[in-house]
């Protein structure tokens, strides 16, 4: 199994008076059942009846009518055993009050309870490590805010430690604006804990906790933080002297992590088909807890567990244990048949984000070619001096991708053999979604067999229907990554990329981990190994029935047949290599921030929607559109933030403005986008698919090429 964690379900201990009450269609559908039970047992009481009644008058066959009417009853009192024992389950853990209302006997929250019913919800909890995620019937409930978190000014790696852990104190304007942007941000932070009721967050006071937040490096497509509770939480807190509270409820709440989406997300990622992959995931307890949701961005779990690094993908060991929980995922979550129907993700995310992408990168080459590059001297300038992106126009690039991709699909004979390929894979398996979490004590995954589960991966944004050579041409491209480096962390290096032996290394692992079989890998240390040590000396004295030249041969076909799945899987590999090139090429365009372009890109839609004037009045619709904050808390919380951001807006500074410009350049997308296209163009090459002499000669000195 790919669990490496469980969430704290919550109890099933009896009702209190203090509990909850159910939502208004809860009881009406709880009500039902009870009516219900009462109309199914009367309908069988009724038919057993008529059943009697019929044998009795019949003629002949008498002992065949006996034994008939044994069978009857006997089903029938089975059928009433069944509901009498529904009825009593629900007995046992409802009680029905003056108004006829269902009252609860669990501990689930409901996201619409009182603050009081919260409170003291949160002291009869489990105290565990991360979540105050509900379930019901396995889907995830996920308390959700239409408020909006704004990091544009909080974008450094540096600056929101509390102030235990470092100096604020500065006294240039600079710093002070930092200071002050930090401080607002970290407020804010409380305020959307309290309102998503995070679990112990309540307790941080809204004024005068200094939290600490602090940016995480490595994360593209997202600003992600750790947020973790004032050190001095207990002194904040009123004294009490209520016996009643119990000391777990006084440790501090555990860390969080904050992801603020990217500003370009809304070309990229559909959060509604993430949310419902993670609910997926959820079931069966792979990944990080969602905590809670607003606008812009989510709270999640936080591991105890270190990100990999670049220098990490080559270790040998590392790389099969990557190689194993791959496995696991793959066979782990089943795919939904619109998922399969649909093919493979990789050309899904291609498809719908080519329009934006073309947009983009038709008016940077529109400007490469009108010679406007300039010189630019800043990060955010660099691409006017690495000329077109794609190293060709824009429908030239796009008319090759599409060639090969009819010639990848020839390679299967037709789009529904590709789909019974298909599994669910992670697709984005860079160093930086994958930890390894920081066992103690007799954890399980001390055991040597079970190791690999130290490993597990974040970030399902990308996570979908692929076959198993394209996550395989993703995680070895990555190993041509490092996204720390000081300059040029866009770069892909392609003699990095593992050689034959390496990829040979990984896939054995991978074709060879069964994670679903029975076996002592899968089994706590405090299971029983008898029953695994038995069957391993059964199958021993049945193989030493078998003379040793037979044995011989079946290990030897067994080998050929792992040795030819691992040859099929790299060439696999091969072949998809060039369409995983591909959709991060358009990731990279879509991303992209340049000076002037969004507003130009908008001033163009705008002048093609005049005319149609329906679709202009819809456009204009729904760009009016405000959200319904979905409870008073929210919407308080979202109006105050506003009238804050306002207010510092109008004291801002130039100084300041720079600065801000200077956080956002981050990442160079153009670059990274760019880097890939010479990788794509490389395996085009190599395929045969274009021929040197068909490129630009500028185009020919940058293409990436890897033989193998």
């Amino acid at each position: 199994s790919a669990d490496v964690t469980s969430p704290d379900l919550p109890s099933t201990s009896g009702g209190h008076s203090s509990q909850p009450k159910h939502h208004p269609h809860a009881n009406h559908i709880l009500l039902q059942v009870r009516d219900w039970l009462h109309q199914e047992k009367a309908r069988k009481l009724k038919r057993l009846v008529k059943s009697l009644v019929d044998q009795l008058h019949s003629d002949g066959h008498r002992h065949h009518s006996s034994h008939h009417r044994r069978q009857s009853s006997d089903l029938s009192e089975d059928d009433s055993l069944a509901l009498e024992k529904l009825e009593k389950i629900l007995s046992t853990n409802l009680q029905l009050d003056d108004d006829n209302e269902i009252v609860s006997g669990s501990r689930k929250a409901s996201i619409a309870t009182r603050k009081g019913s919260i409170r003291r919800s949160f002291r009869k909890k489990s105290t565990g490590a991360s979540s105050d995620t509900d379930y019901q019937d396995g889907d995830m409930l996920v308390p959700s805010a239409d408020v909006t978190l704004d990091n544009s000014r909080t974008l450094s790696y540096t600056g929101g430690a509390g102030s235990s852990q470092v100096d604020l104190v500065g006294s240039s304007k600079k710093s002070k604006k930092e200071r002050d942007a930090w401080i607002q941000f970290k407020n804010e932070i409380v305020r959307l804990t309290h309102t998503l009721k995070c679990k112990g967050w309540r307790r941080v006071p809204l004024e005068g906790a200094d939290i600490g937040v602090e940016r995480l490096s490595g994360a593209l497509t997202n600003a992600v933080y750790v947020v973790s509770p004032p050190k001095d939480l207990s002194q904040l807190l009123p004294n009490t002297n209520d016996s009643t509270v119990s000391l777990a409820t006084k440790k501090p709440p555990a860390k969080l992590l904050l992801r603020i989406y990217g500003p370009q997300v809304e070309h990229l990622i559909d959060r509604d088909n993430e949310l419902q992959i993670l609910r997926r995931l959820a079931r069966k307890r792979i990944g990080p807890r969602l905590l809670g949701t607003f606008t812009n961005g989510r709270f999640e779990e936080f591991f105890n567990a270190v990100t990999l690094t670049a220098k990490d993908l080559r270790n040998p060991e590392t790389s099969k244990q990557i190689a194993k929980r791959m496995r696991e995922l793959h066979e782990g979550i089943e795919l939904l048949q619109e998922e399969r129907d649909a093919g493979p993700f990789v050309w899904r995310n291609w498809d719908s984000w080519v329009g934006r992408c073309a947009d983009v990168i038709s008016w940077l080459d529109e400007k490469m070619i009108a010679g406007q590059q300039g010189t630019g001297g800043t990060a955010a300038n660099a691409w006017k001096q690495r000329g077109l992106v794609c190293g060709v126009e824009w429908p030239v690039f796009r008319k090759t991708v599409e060639r090969y991709r009819r010639w990848l699909e020839d390679q299967y004979g037709g789009s529904d053999a590709v789909r019974d390929t298909l599994v669910f894979a992670h697709n984005d398996t860079q160093y930086g979604n994958l930890l390894r979490l920081k066992p103690s004590g007799e954890s399980p995954l001390l055991i040597p067999a079970n190791e690999h589960k130290q490993l597990i991966v974040i970030d399902f944004e990308y996570a979908s229907a692929n076959v198993p050579g394209l996550e395989f041409a993703n995680h070895f491209t990555e190993w041509c990554y490092n996204y720390h480096v000081a300059s040029s962390s866009y770069a892909l290096h392609e003699r990095r990329y593992p050689r034959v032996e390496e990829q040979h290394r990984f896939l054995k692992a991978y074709v060879q981990h069964r994670p679903f079989r029975p076996s002592l890998s899968t089994q706590s240390s405090s299971t029983s190994l008898r029953p695994s040590l038995s069957h391993s000396v059964s199958n021993f004295m049945l193989d030493s029935r078998a003379p040793p030249a037979q044995i011989a041969e079946e290990e030897k076909g067994r080998e050929e047949k792992v040795e030819n799945e691992i040859r099929r899987l790299i060439h696999e590999a091969r072949i998809w290599r060039p369409a995983n090139s591909a959709m991060w090429v358009a990731w990279g365009i879509v991303q992209a921030k340049v000076e002037g372009m969004d507003e130009a890109l908008e001033a163009k839609k705008t002048a093609e929607d005049e005319k149609n004037v329906s679709g202009g009045r819809e456009a204009a619709g729904k760009s009016q559109a405000e959200p319904d904050p979905s409870t008073l808390e929210s919407k308080g919380l979202a109006e105050d933030m506003e009238e804050k951001r306002t207010e510092e807006a109008r004291g801002g500074s130039a100084e300041g403005a720079d600065a801000d410009d200077e956080e956002e350049a981050g990442f160079d997308y153009l670059g990274y986008a760019q880097e890939r296209a010479m990788f794509f163009w490389g395996d085009m090459q190599q395929m045969g698919l274009v021929t040197k002499e068909e490129l630009p000669k500028e185009v020919r000195a940058k293409v990436k090429v890897v033989e193998y």
